[in-house]
């Protein structure tokens, strides 16, 4: 059985309580009105993180910049059990979705003790609230996604960068090491100026230096920088747009707008059955007026052409 077929039979046995209360909140969480008011409150959250940095604005607005803060903190709880109200249904959607579950995260851990009691910790918690703007920022969150899913490449291109660095900190310490000892006294002082010179910092200065000291420097100096920052930095590009790619078609397979007409599908065939039945009610009423009118008995309703299947009444 496919699984949004088991969903929406999930949803069709849930008790008609839970039923009305999902699609009233799914209304409340799906309106464009609470999208903005919710965005609004995070964009608050974070213009309180800024301006706790200040201590003079902290000593003189300290209770209503607490005041302020437990207001948000109610209305990131108030969102976060509406949302989860809309999935009464399915409870299952709810936890599918990787931004409900980050979401539900951050506003249980806020009412920890042990968070509640560290400052920092309750800051950084804070600090990740602004995160959640990705959730109503399309673009932002195909860039996060992406961003995740370039995560195995990235490591592979960390890997070959760290053995290129080891390798040419390791001739530029042969070489230069007695010479140079500020930039190559070491391993790690070498693997520090390399890495440097990888974003094009101080490169000419690099290049003067060497020359001064053999000429076959330059070749060094060259072989690194075509290596370092031109053919792994490209490989990266490749493998960072390769994963936008994926991300973007992964969010438009996930969009919203399909699984609320999916979850909406039983209910309209429900409906549409019922409109069946009241029209073909009013059909017999017709047949039976005419009937009566020309003197004859009306046909059997089996009989009559043009009956949708499986729409008979129910007795």
């Amino acid at each position: 059985m496919p699984q949004h077929h088991h969903d929406h039979t999930a949803a069709a046995v849930a008790p008609p309580g839970r039923r009305r209360l999902a699609r009233h909140c799914r209304g409340i969480t799906e309106a464009r009105w609470f999208a903005l008011t919710v965005f609004g409150v995070i964009l608050a959250n974070a213009a309180l993180l800024g301006a706790e940095t200040y201590s003079g604005v902290v000593d003189e607005w300290h209770r209503s910049l607490r005041l302020a803060e437990h207001l948000c903190l109610a209305a990131f709880t108030v969102e976060i059990l509406l949302r989860m109200a809309a999935h009464a249904d399915r409870p299952r959607d709810f936890w599918k979705d990787p931004w409900n579950v980050f979401d539900l995260a951050v506003v249980l851990c806020a009412f920890l003790p042990v968070v509640r009691e560290n400052t920092t910790v309750l800051r950084l918690l804070r600090l990740a609230r602004v995160l959640r703007t990705a959730r109503f920022l399309p673009q932002l969150r195909v860039v996060l996604v992406a961003v995740a899913r370039s995560l195995p490449g990235t490591l592979g291109f960390l890997l070959v960068g760290a053995l290129l660095l080891y390798v040419y900190a390791m001739v530029g310490w042969v070489f230069f090491g007695h010479h140079d000892p500020e930039h190559y006294g070491s391993i790690g002082r070498a693997v520090l100026t390399l890495f440097l010179l990888m974003m094009l910092d101080g490169i000419g200065d690099a290049v003067h230096a060497g020359l001064e000291i053999s000429r076959w420097s330059l070749l060094y100096y060259a072989s690194y920088v075509l290596l370092a920052s031109f053919v792994l930095v490209n490989v990266l590009i490749g493998v960072v747009l390769n994963s936008l790619d994926e991300a973007k078609d992964t969010d438009e397979d996930g969009n919203p707008s399909g699984a609320r007409r999916a979850a909406a599908e039983p209910e309209d065939r429900h409906l549409l059955l019922r409109r069946i039945e009241a029209a073909r009610r009013a059909l017999d009423d017709l047949e039976r007026d005419l009937a009566r009118t020309a003197g004859t008995a009306p046909p059997p309703s089996g009989e009559r052409e043009g009956v949708v299947p499986g729409a008979e009444r129910r007795t």
